[in-house]
């Protein structure tokens, strides 16, 4: 019982603390954000923020990897499915996580976030060939590939940033098929 609390209690600490990051966030560039003022807008002391990150920097690089890996997990799902309703269920449920943590994901992917989190994106997906991989590549030669990478995952990006920057103005399923049909 009391190893359950402690869990609940971290786990409780840590949303605290993102969430109290991404808001401070929407207002500063995370570069200008201290730990005191992350600490009293999460109303939590600077020892207790000290238990769980080492500073500011490390916070912002849990949510980034948990973003990531939540990600690649999703997609690791979809691995054997190629048809064109099975990549637009697998897009639909990305966006759908986005749209549920829409606070937090436009600010990673705001002018306020950090830069490299969209580094990191591009890079994590044209590595593993993520989202690409479940895209026909038959219409184009093998070394156009890595062209046609970057501008899908860049694209896709930059087309989500637009979409949390409108508010969501557009249905998840209308976004969905915009991505699944710039492919060719």
């Amino acid at each position: 019982m009391i190893g359950m609390k402690l869990d609940r209690k971290t786990r409780y600490t840590r949303k605290v603390l993102a969430d109290s990051l991404v808001e401070l966030m929407k207002d500063k560039p995370f570069s200008k954000i201290t730990i005191k003022e992350l600490c009293e807008k999460a109303d939590i002391n600077r020892t207790t923020f000290y238990a769980h990150y080492r500073d500011q920097y490390d916070l912002l690089l849990q949510i980034e990897e948990e973003t990531l890996t939540y990600f690649e997990d999703m997609l690791a799902k979809y691995d054997a499915r190629r048809s064109k309703r099975e990549i637009l269920e697998m897009v639909e449920e990305m966006l759908n996580f986005i749209a549920n943590n829409s606070n937090a994901m436009h600010i990673l992917l705001s002018e306020n976030g950090d830069i490299d989190f969209q580094k990191k994106v591009f890079h994590r997906f044209m590595q593993k060939g993520l989202v690409t991989k479940y895209f026909s590549e038959k219409t184009m030669q093998e070394e156009m590939y890595d062209y046609w990478y970057a501008f899908v995952v860049n694209g896709a990006i930059g087309l989500i940033q637009y979409w949390l920057k409108n508010d969501m103005s557009i249905p998840i399923r209308e976004l969905a098929k915009i991505l699944v049909n710039v492919s060719p």
